[in-house]
């Protein structure tokens, strides 16, 4: 297993940062576009949806992405609020009442309330290979404030998040996370790899935002795949499970950064 997730790392890295740093503008809209159609098959497959119901929905999704790309669409400030008001007021109470996704209409709203905005998060917060290391820097946090909180709540962790949903989260492990995302954050920032200007404290108050998010999306991820009764999301990715296990935190981060982005821009 080890080894199948080195193997697997080993060649997504160098293709995840080739197509990030060097690709042009609609190459990497089609990849990004593939991470998130893959990630939606993905969550359909959470929702139980029949062939019936699937093809059409990811065809319907892909084809918007088509005329959203070449018409330059931008998601407008309506639904940045509504990406907030999701991932900051809905989810947490989603987790706490442990609803469940069904394949009927609000199930599809809600593939595309994750789903797309992290697609047009990607485009807009990369228009050109200049503003990549950027990107990366926000990824990067998510990233750190994983590894922090795993290292951390290994070692001290005893009060738990979310027994029901993800054993293994826990608040010290969280604490920690926050702790090494907001010294990452300063770090960053003052690198002068983030693309905004604000003091440190509203370093540190994006940090905390972000990293909140961030455990939201994965708490997500894994009620998710509990309440359909399943390991991963799918086996595509060896030792890793699926797209959806992968990018679960970073959708939630970058959909959250990009809307507070847009309306504060």
């Amino acid at each position: 297993m080890m080894l199948q997730r080195i193997l697997t790392a080993l060649v997504l890295l160098p293709l995840m940062l080739g197509m990030l740093f060097y690709a042009p503008n609609g190459l990497w809209a089609i990849f990004s576009g593939l991470i998130a159609l893959i990630a939606l098959w993905e969550y359909s497959r959470l929702c139980k949806m029949d062939y019936e119901q699937k093809m059409p929905y990811l065809a319907g999704t892909a084809l918007f992405m088509l005329f959203a790309y070449l018409g330059s669409w931008q998601l407008p400030a309506l639904a940045w609020c509504l990406v907030l008001c999701f991932w900051l007021v809905a989810m947490p109470l989603w987790l706490q009442r442990k609803w469940a996704v069904k394949n009927d209409w609000k199930g599809m709203f809600i593939g595309w309330l994750l789903m797309l905005p992290f697609w047009f998060a990607l485009i807009s917060l990369r228009t050109d290979t200049e503003s990549a290391l950027s990107l990366l820097a926000i990824m990067g946090l998510v990233w750190v404030a994983d590894s922090c909180a795993y290292f951390v709540g290994r070692s001290f962790g005893k009060r738990k998040i979310a027994p029901s949903i993800s054993p293994g989260k826990s608040w010290e492990g969280a604490a920690g996370g926050l702790v090494g995302a907001v010294v990452y954050m300063l770090l960053v920032h003052r690198a002068g790899w983030l693309d905004f200007d604000v003091d440190w404290f509203g370093v540190v108050g994006i940090a905390v935002i972000l990293t909140v998010v961030s455990i939201c999306g994965d708490l997500l991820e894994s009620w998710l795949k509990r309440a359909a009764g399943v390991k991963d999301s799918s086996a595509l990715l060896p030792g890793h499970g699926g797209v959806f296990d992968r990018t679960d935190s970073l959708l939630a981060v970058l959909s959250v950064y990009a809307a507070m982005t847009f309306l504060l821009s």
